[in-house]
């Protein structure tokens, strides 16, 4: 049978299976790829599950824009700690995690042919979204420190612009996003007729003195900003799929239009998992923000041991730092030699939209300092190695 084309042949393939297939071929890799942390939820959570299994109502269909009472939850912690009151023209929803929050934002604000802009990196599935839709998503470049440039959104702007995407703290590169900068593409987005999408996951993961705003919580945003959370990162609950989204009230019949047709509603258990975490709030992350701050340090004082060989920018949020390697091997290609010849995996930078040049993301979130001091070293030593032999290869 000849398979006809379909739009999924112009999406790029998920980069994170393609690593971790390379990784499970090569016992003893220590993966420095996918964004997760090492701990888990808070015990309350784990008990707040148990509870609920044994509830006839956890097995059943729920309102698909998840609990009233975690709805509720929500919209305590998003005035408490975003500055956002969902009272002033807003709605909440619980979703699969921020990718369906970003999912349904693009179906609901666009149609076939339409463009949505991405600063440079980009987090993949974002791209990935936006081209399922049968839209384009338009990169645009940022400065040397992954920070916003003003001029290129606006440069970018054609009539067929639905949304600016933002990401802070940004996945893949660490960068924490001016306030000002975000200000300014509210801004944009409000004379031009454009909505902010806001991806926020990373929120609770600040170092040093860089702070997270939330766009959402500018005067008069409302109408126009739709602000993207997970419970993933911050408490340990990527398996437990849950985020929310905060959008405009007019929006509404579109995203539970999505919502209904995707997911119905969000596991149940897991919303009685959220709620109990989100009662235990943000002390309990914390600690742990606290200790990936000093592996954070770590992984920035041996990465910079590679010195003329490769670049990292500050990195003030999440728990990555986009690696440029000044070489000019191809990227998949050289992970997979660090995996097969020095077992640790990095994430080509190619996926988050950086073609122009050799680039990694380095996740550390995963690691302990009884791992991080090995995972680093291998790549440090992986990278050396095996650009010193490019180098001599060129030679002859």
């Amino acid at each position: 049978m000849t398979r006809a084309a379909t739009r999924m042949d112009q999406v790029q393939a998920p980069i994170i299976p393609i690593i971790g297939r390379m990784i499970r071929e090569v016992p003893g890799t220590i993966s420095l790829g996918q964004g997760v942390v090492h701990y888990g939820p808070p015990p309350s959570a784990m008990d707040a599950v148990r509870t609920a299994l044994t509830r006839a109502a956890t097995h059943e269909y729920s309102d698909g824009a998840g609990l009233p009472t975690l709805i509720d939850r929500i919209a305590r912690k998003l005035s408490a700690e975003n500055g956002i009151d969902v009272a002033r023209g807003s709605r909440v929803m619980v979703t699969a995690g921020a990718n369906m929050a970003f999912m349904h934002a693009v179906l609901a604000t666009t149609m076939p042919g339409d463009e949505v802009i991405l600063p440079l990196p980009f987090y993949f599935n974002h791209e990935m979204a936006i081209e399922m839709a049968g839209c384009r998503a338009v990169r645009v470049p940022t400065d040397e420190h992954y920070q916003l440039r003003l001029d290129a959104i606006r440069a970018a702007i054609t009539d067929s612009t639905r949304a600016v995407v933002t990401i802070s703290p940004n996945n893949p590169s660490g960068a924490v996003l001016s306030e000002s900068s975000l200000r300014e593409v509210n801004a944009l987005c409000r004379d031009r007729g454009l909505y902010h999408i806001a991806d926020e996951p990373y929120e609770y993961f600040t170092y040093g003195s860089a702070r997270h705003v939330s766009p959402g919580s500018f005067s008069g945003a409302a109408p126009y900003t739709i602000s993207m959370y997970s419970l993933s990162k911050a408490y340990g609950f990527a398996g437990w799929r849950i985020g929310y989204v905060v959008y405009p009230a007019h929006l509404e019949s579109a995203m539970m239009k999505s919502q209904d047709t995707i997911l119905i509603c969000p596991t149940i258990a897991a919303q009685e998992a959220a709620a109990a975490a989100l009662d235990v709030g943000r002390a309990y992350c914390e600690p742990h923000v606290r200790a990936l701050a000093e592996i954070r340090d770590i992984v920035v004082a041996r990465l910079s041991e590679l010195g003329p060989l490769a670049t990292v920018p500050a990195a003030d949020g999440a728990f990555y730092c986009l690696l440029n390697v000044h070489t000019g091997l191809e990227p998949l290609a050289l992970a997979e030699r660090l995996i097969r010849e020095h077992q640790v995996a990095v994430i080509p930078g190619t996926a988050f939209g950086m073609t122009e040049g050799c680039y990694f993301r380095v996740a550390y979130g995963a690691l302990q300092k009884a791992t991080v001091a090995e995972g680093i070293g291998r790549l440090v030593r992986g990278l050396r190695t095996i650009l010193q032999e490019d180098s001599r290869a060129r030679e002859f």
